[in-house]
């Protein structure tokens, strides 16, 4: 896939050289951790909390590779949910009519939301096993990887160009053609930001993925995340310290090794015919190419993979339609109506549990704990944009600048709103502040990059043609941004936004409750309470806060986000 074939090459040599052999002994090294994580894996827990987390930085290492390897295991179980989920939403009228609701609430619900009823679950798989704990932890990166994946598809396949679709049926591509040939190639460039923004929301709760605490259930896990919490009660500081170098160093090699080839390569998938600014191939992109064993091999690959995805699979555009049993409105009547009840009963079942242990005096408390965190997620997100969308579009247009700046931002989205907490506690105690707004800052710092990543990949993608046309009409200043460059990276920013909204409700749960040694402060909202209800082993508050927060979501997400997708549909699609 990262191939390009060497031009006018007839038999190009296949003995391995050089590079091949550093690109085999790279790749054998990597085999060799991965086989070790797995040993480790299938063995007993040595105690009943896991294991013991070692604070010297000589353990560093071996920790960083377990916690990437699980990061890595888990993005490849995203890339899995969003071919499959995202695409038949994207794909089905009727079927997105549920599985984007679905969306909306599974990118909200705080991830101890998940642990409280997941960790027994896995480790009851593998009882007394590492394996079930493992699973565990990356079970808990994937909620923090998936969703804005999905969503960057979903909006990608939502937004095709109308002609390149005509195109393909007037070639009579199939639609497994259609999907391969057009739609996943539209979709590469966003899709590998979005990649890019997974891997950092997995560091963002990486702490909370190896270090789970529900009720009576302690386990750690050998990782950077667990040796961060550790550093952190501890009150170690050089620890924390050791702990984000770790965590940067790995960040500049998968960038180095994986996302700067990827961004690259992506890059060839710009829906334009005028060539916009480009930059220089990374050295790996040019190491890969300058193999030759390896190269052949990737060649032969990438052609399988064409041939595969040329297969005339599906219906075609040419072929007879089959006449619906029912008429369109009955059918879309007869769905609707069994999504309400569908809807009702699990409503009524829910509202049975959690009200035959609650009052309704806590219903209206939550409800009231909602809107406090709903406040602070619109102004981040109004903030965020303010600050991250110009500054996106400046380095989209700029490749080489984005490039440099591509590690940094992923660092700076990695790092764990929880190292924060010592400033913003010792702050907030030394000078009498309020808990409840000078905490708010914490819910947006590892989910405002959500749009940054989104807007640069939109104006990477935007058509060359229409910026040399604006350039040609002398189109400047604030005209410029509204008649060209905003309604062109709207659909992404769209996209960004919603992901980052959804992703602080989730960061509402380490952003409200914030500890530094024995100091805790709280902040009034849904988040610090069901971390409490969640560590006090209250399932039925854990429950009530969990649905109080998806229903702000669905509400909020009805109202504001998908009248904006409808309207960059219909509006500001490149057609």
């Amino acid at each position: 896939m990262l191939n390009d074939r060497l031009p006018g090459n007839v038999a190009v040599r296949t003995s391995p050289n050089l590079f091949d052999l550093a690109a085999i002994l790279g790749m054998l090294g990597l085999a060799v951790a991965i086989g070790s994580v797995a040993r480790h894996t299938l063995g007993p827990l040595t105690t009943p909390g896991g294991v013991a987390i070692h604070l010297q930085p000589s353990w560093l290492p071996g920790y960083a590779v377990r916690t990437t390897l699980r990061m890595f295991a888990a993005l490849l179980a995203s890339l899995l949910f969003t071919f499959t989920y995202a695409v038949w939403a994207a794909k089905s009228r009727r079927a997105g009519a549920i599985l984007v609701p679905i969306l909306d609430i599974l990118q909200s619900i705080p991830i101890l939301g998940f642990l409280t009823f997941t960790v027994v679950f896995f480790m009851n798989l593998f009882p007394g096993r590492m394996l079930g704990a493992e699973l565990a932890a990356i079970f808990t990166i994937f909620t923090s990887q998936a969703w804005n994946m999905a969503f960057s598809m979903y909006q990608s396949l939502k937004t095709v160009p109308s002609d390149l679709d005509e195109v393909t049926r007037a070639f009579g591509l199939s639609s497994w053609q259609r999907f391969w040939r057009l739609e996943v190639p539209f979709a590469m460039p966003g899709l590998v930001w979005n990649t890019m923004m997974s891997m950092s929301g997995g560091w963002f709760m990486v702490v909370a993925s190896e270090t789970i605490t529900v009720g009576d259930n302690n386990v750690v896990l050998p990782g950077i995340g667990s040796y961060m919490g550790a550093a952190i009660a501890h009150r170690d500081i050089r620890a924390v310290l050791y702990a984000i170098f770790a965590m940067l160093v790995v960040i500049i090699c998968y960038d180095q090794l994986l996302f700067r080839p990827l961004v690259a390569w992506s890059a060839r998938f710009r829906f334009e015919t005028t060539p916009g600014a480009t930059a220089k191939d990374p050295w790996m992109l040019a190491l890969l190419r300058r193999t030759r064993l390896l190269n052949r091999a990737i060649a032969t690959f990438s052609d399988m993979l064409t041939r595969v995805g040329g297969l005339p699979l599906g219906s075609r555009p040419d072929a007879p339609r089959r006449e619906p049993l029912l008429p369109p409105r009955v059918a879309d009547g007869l769905w609707t109506a069994i999504l309400l009840l569908a809807m009702g009963a699990a409503a009524y079942e829910l509202a049975s549990y959690v009200l035959s242990r609650l009052s309704w005096h806590e219903v209206g408390h939550v409800l009231l704990l909602g809107l406090y965190t709903m406040t602070r997620v619109v102004s981040m997100i109004v903030l965020a944009s303010l600050i991250w969308v110009p500054i996106g579009v400046w380095l989209g247009l700029r490749p080489v600048w984005a490039r440099r700046a591509q590690p940094a931002a992923q660092f700076m989205a990695a790092f764990p709103a929880n190292l924060f907490f010592p400033i913003f506690v010792v702050l907030i105690v030394r000078f009498s502040l309020n808990s409840n707004i000078w905490l708010t800052p914490l819910m947006i710092l590892g989910t405002q990059w959500y749009i940054l990543f989104n807007v640069i990949a939109g104006t990477a993608a935007f058509p060359g043609e229409l910026l040399e046309a604006a350039n040609n009409f002398r189109v400047r200043g604030w005209r410029w941004w509204v008649r060209v460059m905003l309604p062109g990276i709207f659909p992404y920013y769209v996209t960004g936004a919603l992901t980052a909204s959804g992703g602080a409700w989730n960061a509402a749960i380490v952003a409200e409750l914030a500890s530094w040694g024995k100091t805790t402060l709280i902040a009034q909202g849904l988040g610090s309470y069901i971390e409490q209800a969640t560590f006090a082993g209250a399932t039925e508050k854990v429950a009530l806060g969990m649905v109080a927060m998806s229903s702000f979501v669905i509400l909020f997400n009805r109202a504001v986000w998908r009248p904006l997708y409808a309207f960059s549909q219909r509006r500001l699609t490149f057609a």
